[in-house]
C-alpha cells in the first residue's frame, strides 16, 4: 500500500490495525481456513475465481508453482487436475503481471488488453521477428489447417533449425499471442500449443462493455479480492490499467477510506470495501497449521505490499546470480497463523526420489522450538506426498 492515496480520509474513518489487518489480507487469499475438504473441478474453479486469476510458471523445483498454489488452499490438490480445466474452455491463458490461467468469464473484459500487449509485443524490439507479414500468416494458415500446434512443429526440418537459432517463428507466435489473433489450445508437459483465438475463446456476447466500462469492471474485480487497497495496487493486480484510469476509478466509486496499520507501526491511508466490517467480523482465528508458501503465491506476489502488512522482507533469488544470493534459488516462506515465521530452500530430488530442505532461516525473534519443529517436518511430509517424493531426515536446530 502506497504512503498517501489521492483521496482525503475523514476524521471518523474506520481504521483497521495490523493484526487485522493480515487476517483480511490472508483470508482474501484463503490462507485462513484449514486447507482440507473434498474437491473437484468445480472447487478447483472456485480457489481460481476467489484468487482471480492463477500465475503459472514453468520450474518444476518440487512441483510447478500453479500446483503448490492450488495446494496450499486444498491439501487433496493433485497436479493432474488442473491443465484440462483449459481444454474444457474454463479458463484462458494470457498475460497479467505474467503468464496466468484466468476464468473464462473474464474474457469479455479482457479485449482491451489483448489490444494494448498485443500493440506492445509488435512494436517492441525484442519481439521483431525479422519475418515479413506473408511469413506471419503462412504461421497462422498452418495453424488454421491442422489444429493446435507448438513451437516445436516449426523446429523438426533441419533446414528450418538454423532459422530456428534466431527464434523468429516463436517470436512471431508470441505477437499473435499476445494480440489473441492465437489462443493457448492446451499444456502438455507444459509445453504451449497454439491455436487459433477464434477455436478457444468464446464468442463475445453482444453486449460486451466497451473500453471504459471493461477498465471500470476489472477495477472491481480486482478490489473484490484484495479487500483493502490503495489506487497503485489496484491498479498492480491486473497490470492491464494506467495509473490516472485506477485513480478516478477509486475516487468515484462505493469503496471506503479506511486508515490502516503497517507492521511497523505506521498509520497509511487505503480503500476498502463497504462490507469490510461485516468481512472482517466474519474471519475465523487463522489455522495454527505451518504453510510452506510458494514464491509465486498471490498471498506475496506484491513485495512492498507484503513487507508492510506483514513486516516480510522477501526477494525470489531465482534471477539473482549466485554470488549475489542472500537466501538461495527457490526459497519459501513460511507462514504459520498469520505471520511469516522463515524460509527455507527444499529441492526436489526426482532421481533419488526425496525432497531434500538445503537451507533454513529462522525469522529474527522467532523461537524453532520442537512444536513449530514438527510442525514444519508434518508440512514438509505432506508437500514432499504431492511431488511423490519421500521427505530426508531434517531438523531447524541442525538446518545452516
Amino acid at each position: 500500500m502506497t504512503a498517501k492515496t489521492p483521496a482525503r480520509i475523514p476524521a471518523n474513518s474506520i481504521s483497521i490495525n495490523n493484526r487485522d489487518l493480515r487476517r483480511l489480507w490472508l483470508a482474501a487469499n484463503r490462507l485462513v481456513d484449514p486447507p482440507s475438504g473434498p474437491l473437484n473441478a468445480a472447487g478447483i474453479m472456485q480457489i481460481i475465481r476467489d484468487l482471480g486469476f492463477l500465475q503459472i510458471d514453468t520450474v518444476r523445483n518440487v512441483v510447478r508453482a500453479q500446483d503448490h498454489i492450488l495446494w496450499s488452499r486444498n491439501r487433496n490438490y493433485r497436479e493432474r487436475m488442473l491443465w484440462p480445466l483449459l481444454q474444457q474452455r474454463l479458463l484462458f491463458e494470457h498475460f497479467t503481471h505474467d503468464a496466468s490461467l484466468i476464468p473464462v468469464e473474464t474474457y469479455p473484459l479482457w479485449q482491451r488488453q489483448f489490444r494494448r500487449l498485443g500493440a506492445r509485443a509488435a512494436n517492441a524490439a525484442w519481439y521483431r521477428s525479422g519475418m515479413d507479414q506473408g511469413e506471419i500468416e503462412a504461421l497462422r494458415d498452418r495453424i488454421a489447417a491442422e489444429g493446435p500446434l507448438s513451437t516445436h512443429a516449426f523446429d523438426s526440418a533441419a533446414e528450418s533449425r538454423e532459422m530456428w537459432a534466431r527464434k523468429p517463428h516463436k517470436k512471431a507466435l508470441e505477437q499473435m499471442w499476445y494480440a489473441g489473433v492465437l489462443a493457448t489450445s492446451m499444456r502438455r508437459n507444459f509445453v504451449k500449443y497454439y491455436d487459433l483465438g477464434e477455436r478457444v475463446f468464446p464468442p463475445l456476447p453482444p453486449d460486451a462493455p466497451d473500453e471504459a466500462a471493461a477498465g471500470a469492471a476489472l477495477c472491481e474485480l480486482a478490489m473484490q479480492r484484495l479487500w483493502v487497497a490503495s489506487p497503485g495496487e489496484i491498479r498492480k493486480f491486473w497490470e492491464a490499467l494506467p495509473p490516472a484510469e485506477v485513480t478516478a476509478w477509486a475516487r468515484g466509486s462505493d469503496l471506503v477510506p479506511v486508515r490502516i496499520e503497517s507492521a511497523d507501526g505506521k498509520w497509511q491511508e487505503a480503500f476498502a470495501l463497504p462490507d469490510i466490517e461485516a468481512r472482517l467480523a466474519a474471519i475465523p482465528p487463522p489455522a495454527s497449521q505451518l504453510r510452506i508458501i510458494n514464491p509465486f503465491d498471490p498471498a506475496i506476489r506484491d513485495r512492498a505490499r507484503l513487507k508492510r502488512i506483514f513486516g516480510f522482507d522477501y526477494t525470489n533469488e531465482m534471477f539473482v546470480p549466485a554470488a549475489k544470493r542472500r537466501w538461495g534459488y527457490y526459497v519459501y516462506p513460511l507462514l504459520e497463523g498469520d505471520s511469516f515465521v522463515g524460509r527455507i530452500e527444499a529441492k526436489g530430488d526426482r532421481q533419488g526420489g526425496t525432497l531434500r530442505v538445503t537451507g533454513f532461516w529462522a525469522e529474527d525473534g522467532v523461537r524453532w522450538g520442537k512444536g513449530r519443529a514438527d510442525r514444519l517436518r508434518l508440512e514438509l511430509e505432506r508437500f514432499a506426498r504431492l511431488a511423490g517424493l519421500t521427505p530426508a531426515p531434517f531438523s531447524p536446530s541442525t538446518a545452516s
